[in-house]
């Protein structure tokens, strides 16, 4: 017999082993887990729903130390603990989210709220760059409060955070510090706007030459890649010059097959319509009849494995292009998604195009950002130098 609440064993009479779990695992079904995944999850739920009948715990009493001592009931290997961690930690988040169980204890408020609010609502900004700011937000103001900041606070911060760090570390701390003692300025929080204590970390956009890939490289890679979402996801990048981001951002809805056209969510809120060219519109809809599942996702493009959801952030699209190129045997240092932008507007660059056109076709909103085109690589010049005058012949 179980207590008012509690978990039944599997076999007992109807309780949460027969009601929820089953229900959990349909859930999980739904969003494409493999049958022989559920199998594995199923397994640690029900060992779990006993481990808890035993206890004689009450379902609404289940929280993440319950988890936590489940886990450690008996010696394992890391990989096991983990796995059976994510399961329960997926299983309690069901339970909570069907109100069987109370949701944790509100914790703290996070001291970086409002700004992070301001950066979003007012500022417009993109998600991973709010991402970037409110790190440095949060330790500067467990460093100091506004009511006693000054300049020697400031610089004796930055002083203390970027000792051994990187040049764009420094750079991406400074940025969020300016703009964090501006929106304390505004909002009446500091007296001044201390902003101007804050140095600049120069970053020399002309300091190298973009790199960029071959119109020859560009087919290379799409041509060896055989998954049908993959192969979009390229065609996006290398046509219509997307970012990553606006690739992961892309719903269902915005492709107008009718009017051949796509709506693409860029950087501050904005939306542009490209139009759908054959080729991407071919592969779009081919991975959508015959490689995207079922899912609740308006998202285009889904995980692989599940959950089947939309992709987490541009980091999935840089690893679908790293790959790509990988094939190919190209091994680019850094900005994996960003090289068809670049290459993009070097062809165009190269064949007479103006600043202004190739800034529309980017769909830039500073005509400086696209300046970076303008250089050209040494092998270029090497075709119209003239000899040193007394070199040798």
């Amino acid at each position: 017999m179980t207590t008012n609440g509690s978990l039944a064993s599997e076999g007992g009479h109807p309780g949460l082993y027969d009601i929820h779990i089953n229900s959990f695992l349909k859930r999980l079904r739904a969003e494409g887990y493999a049958k022989r995944t559920l199998r594995k999850k199923r397994s640690v739920v029900a060992c779990f729903a006993r481990w808890i009948e035993k206890k004689r715990l009450a379902v609404s009493d289940i929280d993440e130390s319950h988890l936590s001592s489940f886990v450690k009931r008996s010696p394992m290997k890391k990989a096991r603990a983990d796995f059976e961690t994510a399961v329960l930690r997926l299983f309690l988040r069901y339970l909570r989210a069907e109100a069987v169980c109370s949701s944790p204890p509100s914790g703290e408020v996070d001291p970086a709220q409002p700004y992070v609010d301001y950066l979003r609502k007012e500022r417009g900004l993109a998600k991973n760059s709010i991402l970037v700011y409110a790190p440095f937000v949060r330790d500067f103001l467990t460093y100091a409060s506004p009511e006693t900041l000054d300049a020697q606070v400031i610089q004796d911060f930055l002083l203390d955070r970027i000792r051994n760090r990187s040049s764009e570390y420094a750079r991406l701390l400074t940025v969020a510090l300016r703009s964090f003692l501006r929106f304390l300025h505004l909002r009446g929080e500091a007296p001044t706007d201390f902003s101007s204590a804050v140095p600049v970390v120069r970053k020399w956009s002309q300091a190298r030459i973009t790199p960029f890939l071959s119109p020859d490289e560009v087919e290379h890679i799409i041509s060896g890649t055989s998954c049908g979402r993959d192969r979009a996801i390229l065609l996006l990048l290398a046509r219509l010059g997307l970012r990553a981001g606006e690739v992961v951002a892309l719903e269902l809805g915005d492709i107008l097959w009718r009017s051949g056209e796509i709506v693409i969510r860029g950087k501050g809120r904005m939306q542009d319509r490209l139009p759908l060219l054959e080729d991407v519109g071919e592969a779009l809809a081919l991975y959508i009849r015959d490689d995207r599942s079922a899912s609740s996702s308006r998202r285009v493009f889904l995980r692989v494995y599940a959950p089947r959801v939309g992709l987490a952030g541009p980091a999935a699209v840089g690893h679908v292009v790293r790959l790509a190129l990988g094939r190919a045997g190209l091994h680019p240092d850094r900005g994996a998604a960003h090289l068809f932008r670049h290459s993009i507007a070097t062809r165009m660059i190269r064949h007479g195009a103006s600043i202004a056109e190739i800034s529309e076709v980017l769909r830039h909103r500073s005509m400086g950002t696209t300046q970076i085109y303008t250089k050209v690589d040494f092998e270029s010049l090497r075709t119209v130098a003239r000899p040193w005058p007394g070199g040798a012949e």
